[in-house]
């Protein structure tokens, strides 16, 4: 069910960094094989909580520590991708496996699909930003049924609730992922990263920050190939042509 071990967290924040600072990777997209998106996080192979004595005896502090290193680094190194990241959800993502997709900037769901909060039935409390992410999303009063009970949710109702953007046959998933991978690498890959920032910041900031910051990315945004290119191709009534630079 791929339950993501401490190594796999590592390697995809490592990959995340990497995309974000290649200008030839376009877009990103996360996804996973077999019944299991993701379920959640398997603890068996993590390395001990920093601060913990050569007794292994929990100290305070190592849980808290342990969250903002892992889980919420895991979850941050989406949101702070420059690039596009599509989730394709082949099966249930549970968790963490949750978070990881709501995180994402598009989430296209399989029919078969299911999100569950899983917390609330081993007596946690959530963890990997999902208190942050689920009432930016759906709302507080939604967000604290899903949480608060801990039902599994369908894609079909993950859609309706604004959590999915799309859900498709299990058989177009991948095909589907692809599609808008390619359509998005296509793009002026630096106005969607800035693009990505406003949006993300603005669920944060007053109206006054929100307009300055929008002005700002304008005013970096120019300067790139691809906006020249962009407004070129508008004058001169043809396709454009993208480099992501």
């Amino acid at each position: 069910m791929n339950a993501v071990t401490w190594d796999q967290r590592e390697r995809i924040i490592g990959l995340l960094a990497d995309a974000s600072a290649d200008p030839d990777v376009r877009a990103v997209v996360l996804t996973a094989t077999g019944r299991g998106f993701c379920a959640g996080a398997d603890l068996r192979g993590s390395p001990p909580a920093g601060g913990a004595g050569a007794s292994g005896e929990r100290v305070p502090g190592d849980v808290a520590r342990t969250i903002r290193r892992g889980a919420q680094r895991f979850i941050g190194a989406v949101l702070d991708c420059e690039k596009p990241v599509v989730a394709a959800v082949n099966g249930t993502a549970a968790g963490i496996g949750a978070h990881l997709a709501f995180a994402c900037d598009l989430v296209l769901a399989a029919e078969s699909a299911r999100f569950i909060e899983v917390f609330v039935r081993r007596g946690l409390v959530p963890d990997g930003g999902g208190a942050y992410l689920l009432p930016r999303l759906i709302g507080p009063q939604r967000a604290k049924e899903l949480m608060f009970f801990g039902d599994a949710l369908d894609a079909a109702d993950a859609r309706t609730m604004g959590l999915v953007n799309r859900v498709v046959p299990d058989g177009e998933l991948e095909k589907t992922a692809r599609a808008w991978a390619e359509r998005l690498a296509q793009g002026p890959t630096r106005a969607i990263a800035l693009t990505k920032q406003l949006v993300n910041g603005s669920l944060e900031a007053d109206r006054a920050s929100a307009f300055a910051a929008e002005a700002a990315a304008q005013e970096i945004n120019m300067a790139t190939r691809d906006a020249n290119e962009g407004v070129a191709s508008f004058v001169e009534r043809r396709t454009p042509r993208y480099e992501g630079r």
